[in-house]
């Protein structure tokens, strides 16, 4: 049996403080031993740094997935490909730095593949198709491990529930980011896929999805351009643990909830 954290978006310092303080106990308590997170709005709510990373260093999380915010930091094409643990997403430009997916593994030598990928419905992307990279990249990893965690970072809950039901049967789990709120359709499907839409983040409970209020609500009544800076304080961790057997068949997903500050 082998137990997996996935943790949602983490959004800003206060979301990689909950991070740093949180994960590793929620791990022992669900007896996880390899962990994954979002990491593509640590860096002020856009994007990563190799210095936000360096901070989660000791945190307990294996590999950090990405998304739309992946180069928001400008400094970060020139800095991912010295960071083995981070993923861009798998279905852009062959020409972008740094890898998509990756094999990985945990303490005691259990190889995990885990694959980024980004959706295009309601997306202001520039990815390609991430069914044909998915169906080709997950074959191309269970030739080595049964272990195959897909994060597919998307807008649209239709094109998360048909990746996971492409997938059913070869991911161990497909796991949706990006939109910050986690959804209640846990569920396994018929062909042993774990599933949820989406995890949901690290951020702050008083806010619009880890950004202060007020900015939000302003944008949405006046229509006019504004900031929307980063609530640090008040952090709501979502994660979920998915349980796989020697198959790489999920058997059992939970929501974990965990508040700090």
């Amino acid at each position: 049996m082998l137990n997996i954290l996935f943790i949602g978006d983490i959004v800003g310092g206060g979301g990689r403080d909950a991070v740093n303080a949180l994960a590793r106990s929620i791990m022992d308590e669900h007896g996880c031993t390899f962990c994954i997170a979002n990491g593509e709005n640590m860096a002020g709510g856009n994007g990563f740094t190799a210095k936000c990373l360096k901070e989660l260093a000791n945190s307990g999380v294996n590999v950090f997935t990405g998304g739309d915010h992946t180069w928001d930091q400008k400094e970060f094409p020139a800095e991912i490909d010295v960071l083995d643990n981070v993923l861009r997403p798998a279905n852009v430009s062959s020409f972008q730095p740094g890898r998509g997916y990756g094999i990985f593994s945990t303490a005691d030598g259990i190889e995990v593949g885990v694959v980024s990928l980004l959706g295009r419905t309601f997306m202001n992307t520039h990815a390609n198709c991430p069914y044909e990279a998915a169906e080709r990249i997950v074959a191309e990893l269970k030739e080595r491990t049964p272990y195959v965690i897909v994060d597919f970072h998307a807008e649209a809950t239709s094109d998360k529930i048909a990746m996971g039901r492409m997938l059913d049967g070869k991911a161990s789990a497909v796991l949706g980011t990006h939109t910050h709120v986690p959804t209640a359709d846990e569920q396994i499907f018929p062909g042993g896929t774990a599933f949820q839409c989406d995890v949901g983040m690290v951020g702050a409970r008083e806010s619009v999805l880890g950004r202060e209020i007020d900015s939000i609500v302003g944008r949405y009544r006046t229509g006019m351009p504004t900031r929307f800076p980063v609530v640090n304080e008040g952090i709501r961790l979502n994660a979920t643990m998915v349980s796989l057997d020697e198959q790489g068949h999920a058997t059992a997903i939970q929501r974990i909830v965990r508040d700090f500050n």
